[in-house]
C-alpha cells in the first residue's frame, strides 16, 4: 500500500501565510535595520534623495520588507488595522498620484500659486476621506 503524505500548497509555503510570514522574523529584521541605515547613511553623505528612495524602494520590494512592516502596524491593537486598511486604499493612492502629475504640469505653465491652493483642497480631501473613514470603524 502506499503511503500517502501531505503535500504542502506552493501559495501557503513560508510567505504565503500569516505563521509563515512571521517565522522569517531573524531574516526581516536586520534587511529592515540595514535599509534605515543605508538611508541614514546616504542622507548623511549627502547623496541625492530620489536615488536613496529608489534603492530603498527596490531592496523593500524584493525583499517583502513593505509587507512584513505593514504586518507590524496591523498588529497594533484598535489602530493598527485601521491604519492598514487606510494604507491599502487604491483611491488614495490614486488621487495622490493624479495630484503630482496635475501640479508638476502646472508648474511647469507657470500656475504656482494655483497649485498650492490645489494640494491643500487634495490634502484636506484625503485627510476627511481617511478621518470619517476611522469615525465610521468606531460606529
Amino acid at each position: 500500500m502506499k503511503k500517502l503524505r501531505a503535500r504542502r500548497h506552493p501559495v501557503s509555503d513560508s510567505m504565503g501565510t500569516a505563521a509563515g510570514r512571521w517565522r522569517q522574523w531573524p531574516m526581516m529584521v536586520p534587511v529592515v535595520i540595514c535599509m534605515l541605515g543605508f538611508v541614514y547613511w546616504g542622507l548623511q553623505q549627502h547623496w541625492d534623495v530620489k536615488v536613496l528612495a529608489g534603492l530603498t524602494l527596490l531592496v523593500g520590494l524584493m525583499s517583502g520588507a513593505f509587507v512584513w512592516i505593514i504586518g507590524l502596524i496591523g498588529l497594533l491593537p484598535v489602530v493598527g488595522p485601521i491604519v492598514v486598511k487606510v494604507l491599502s486604499f487604491g483611491f488614495i493612492w490614486l488621487l495622490n498620484a493624479l495630484g503630482y502629475l496635475v501640479s508638476y504640469i502646472a508648474i511647469r505653465r507657470g500656475y504656482s500659486q494655483d497649485v498650492l491652493t490645489y494640494r491643500g483642497l487634495t490634502l484636506a480631501l484625503m485627510v476627511g476621506i481617511i478621518t470619517g473613514y476611522v469615525v465610521a470603524q468606531f460606529i
